[in-house]
């Protein structure tokens, strides 16, 4: 019997039982309802129970889950753009590099912007028009990633074609190595996380000290590990073929990676004036359904019957505030170094397909973050209390970074910190939850300092979304290392400068590659 994972009723009513009472709804009549009808609770680590409930059960389910979507919550965490920036007042102003966007809302005199300048001096061309850009954009879809770049005149030689295209930025962009950096950086977090996804805490330590790689400091392994050890501990069985050090033959496929990849198509497609419904026209054009998951893979499902942006995010969604959009947040900071703003409006813009709420707020930190790191001349601390200010203080997410922050701060030894932010989120929040995860995160950066392989180390050590928070750790410290070559080579060679993924035409591309795509697009107006 085929039981598909994140999307069974009398799975989803367990989780949104749960998602309610972080969110200030008052679910305890509908669960003693759902309780005294037979009701399960969700699965703790998988996304499906083994067996399919009654026809009774799921149907009872589904009404539930509509009567819990009902309910009021008494917290004050919108999901509103502009509702969230007006509790924000450290929102960062909307420039890039010294100069406002059209859409600056900081108050400047716009006769007084700068204007726009080549590196030589001369006056920039006109920007392309909106027409012709989405006439452009809308040609593109289907076309390879290095045609369509070939098609905006940045690959080879010839520069712009006439009428418009990639235009010098008028801020100082990342060199295609930095990004190199930057890729290479979030495949080894993700990589080194892989074989040990859905383990709980203290097996993560035992495996590791099994081989000595207490501290973690290396790809995990199965050499020297006791049989029992691993009988009681096995690797996450779809990763251990590929993420074992043993086993690592390139850069395997992963959703952590494939999302950068489908946002680069995005931008290349749409620019950076891409709205929510291109993002979902995007993944039904691109986006293999089988490779989604939790939030997203109930959005698609939403899409897929009718339902449009952002309902997609709420209906009958209870992971809208996990992980998910929080890993599609790098290109949004990469493509917008020094403009932590636009950074944080391009990942609400995509978010909010699929999450709500703090599932929002993580990919905005995110994106934040990135863009700051992007620009080569902040420390950690500062991209993280950039990331910080686009994140409503009063909101859950914005408690528990700060508690994060501070612990890794007060203590040496980051078990500890550790210790204490598993002792209070995991008996109220699952695995795959932004907020946990978000905490770790941004403790593992702080407490590393930015360090390339005391940040990716510490992000997977710390458990929960293991593959997720290294990859989101080491795209931060790639880009503050700034070139692959700052990199261990213990962590880079092994990837073999290949990655593999089911979205069309980059199976097997190069990270460096992907660097010089990612470059275009940070650089192109």
């Amino acid at each position: 019997m085929l039981r598909l994972t994140w999307v069974q009723p009398e799975d989803l009513l367990g989780h949104e039982l749960r998602q309610a009472r972080q969110d200030g709804r008052e679910p305890s009549a509908i669960e003693a309802r759902w309780r005294a009808a037979g009701g399960a609770p969700a699965p703790s680590r998988s996304g499906a129970s083994p067996d399919r409930a009654s026809r009774y059960l799921r149907q009872l389910a589904e009404d539930l889950l509509d009567e819990l979507a009902d309910l009021p919550s008494r917290l004050n965490e919108p999901t509103d753009l502009a509702d969230i920036k007006a509790l924000c007042p450290e929102w960062p102003n909307a420039h890039r590099g010294g100069q406002c966007r059209p859409s600056c809302d900081c108050g400047c005199n716009v006769a007084d912007r700068a204007v726009p300048r080549a590196p030589d001096g001369a006056l920039q061309p006109p920007l392309l028009s909106s027409s012709a850009a989405g006439s452009r954009a809308a040609g593109a879809m289907g076309v390879p990633p290095l045609e369509r770049s070939r098609e905006w005149g940045r690959v080879g030689a010839g520069g712009p074609p006439s009428g418009g295209g990639t235009l010098p930025a008028p801020v100082s962009v990342p060199t295609p190595r930095t990004y190199h950096a930057a890729w290479l950086g979030r495949a080894v977090g993700c990589l080194l996380g892989k074989p040990v996804e859905k383990l709980p805490l203290h097996a993560i330590r035992e495996l590791a000290r099994a081989t000595g790689n207490w501290p973690l400091n290396h790809y995990f392994t199965a050499h020297g590990v006791p049989a029992e050890l691993l009988s009681a501990h096995p690797w996450n069985r779809r990763s251990a073929p590929t993420s074992l050090a043993e086993n690592i033959d390139g850069m395997p496929e992963d959703d952590d990676l494939n999302y950068p990849l489908l946002n680069l198509l995005l931008l290349q497609c749409h620019t950076r004036n891409f709205t929510t419904a291109d993002v979902a026209a995007l993944w039904l054009d691109e986006l293999p359904a089988g490779r989604t998951f939790t939030a997203e893979r109930v959005a698609y499902r939403n899409l897929l019957t009718g339902i449009e942006p952002p309902h997609t995010a709420r209906h009958r969604n209870p992971f809208r505030e996990w992980i998910g959009a929080l890993i599609r947040a790098d290109a949004h900071g990469w493509t917008n170094p020094g403009d932590p703003a636009a950074a944080a409006e391009q990942a609400h813009r995509d978010a909010t397909l699929t999450h709500t709420a703090n599932g929002v707020y993580a990919a905005m930190f995110t994106a934040a973050v990135i863009a700051t790191a992007a620009t080569g001349t902040h420390d950690v601390h500062a991209c993280l209390r950039t990331g910080r200010s686009v994140i409503p203080p009063r909101s859950r997410l914005a408690r528990a970074v700060d508690h994060a922050i501070r612990l890794a701060e007060e203590r040496d030894d980051f078990d500890t910190v550790v210790d204490e932010l598993h002792a209070t989120h995991s008996p109220t929040h699952h695995w795959v939850h932004a907020i946990p995860n978000t905490a770790l995160i941004a403790a593992a950066l702080t407490h590393a300092d930015g360090d390339f392989t005391g940040s990716v180390c510490r992000a997977v050590s710390g458990g929960w979304d293991t593959d997720s928070n290294g990859a989101t750790a080491g795209s931060v410290a790639g880009l503050l290392a700034g070139d692959p070559d700052a990199l261990p080579d213990r962590w880079t060679t092994p990837l073999k400068n290949r990655l593999a993924t089911s979205v069309a035409g980059f199976d097997g591309t190069g990270f460096d590659t992907l660097a010089h795509l990612t470059h275009l697009e940070a650089t192109r107006s």
